[in-house]
């Protein structure tokens, strides 16, 4: 079985219908893996998450599925920015809001482990798959006790980390321009064995390094949709039909 890695596609369900169209994909043969932020900015969430779920799609959570569900416990309000009413209204809302929470943080396979953002530093390859057990029930707990997410700091580090320190630590300012030492992209830290695949950073854009697949290739800010096919080491992009936020990240 093929598998196939999307990044960022922020409410473009055209162009992540095209990438599917591109690579191929037959349901029969694949397995489709989301890094999260499939909704928001873009004209269509409530139809990715209907195709994510409908392909059976493995897909972590995201900061922009977090703010959905920060919303939806009112505890934010939509921003100017935000696309989100039609999957508010949606006939199929409380279906498609289900199955975005039961979404892990971290998903791990044995070469490979997805996240949005990014690993903490003294997160360990041989301790990942308790990471992800831990992670999901912290965001469990919170969620059932009507607790805000963000609050949780390894949950906030795996959905929105871009740079840090080598102990996890964040820049207190904005990340553009890029801080100065000790910080750094969070992945300069990284030791594990795993291929860590992330999106989050489209300012960034595709990165590929010898233990990093990094996805967020800008598709909602007008640039590409980016695939990375595990089994033929295969990246595919498809050029977005315009943008649809401007950049900021």
């Amino acid at each position: 079985m093929r598998r196939i890695y999307v990044g960022d596609v922020q409410g473009c369900r055209e162009e992540l219908e095209r990438l599917l169209e591109a690579v191929k994909f037959d349901p029969a043969r694949d397995r489709l893996h989301s890094v999260g932020d499939a909704i928001n900015r873009g004209p269509d969430s409530a139809g990715c998450l209907r195709l994510l779920k409908q392909l059976d799609a493995v897909m972590v959570l995201g900061n922009h599925e977090l703010h959905w569900l920060e919303i939806e416990a009112k505890r934010r309000h939509l921003g100017k920015r935000d696309t989100l009413d039609a999957l508010l209204t949606a006939p199929d809302h409380d279906e498609l809001l289900a199955w975005t929470r039961a979404r892990p943080l971290l998903h791990v396979e044995r070469d490979v482990v997805l996240v949005h953002a990014g690993l903490h530093p003294d997160w360990r390859d041989a301790d990942l798959a308790g990471k992800a057990t831990e992670l999901r029930a912290a965001l469990d707990d919170a969620l059932v006790r009507d607790r805000s997410p963000w609050r949780l700091p390894e949950v906030a580090f795996a959905t929105s980390v871009r740079f840090c320190d080598p102990h996890g630590a964040e820049p207190d300012d904005d990340d553009d321009p890029s801080p100065p030492p000790p910080f750094r992209p969070w992945d300069d830290f990284w030791r594990g064995e795993r291929i860590v695949v992330c999106g989050h950073w489209a300012r960034r854009g595709l990165v590929l390094g010898p233990k990093l697949r990094a996805l967020d290739s800008g598709c909602v800010y007008g640039k590409q949709l980016t695939a990375w096919i595990a089994e033929e080491q295969r990246i595919v992009q498809v050029k977005a039909a315009r943008a649809y936020s401007p950049i900021t990240a």
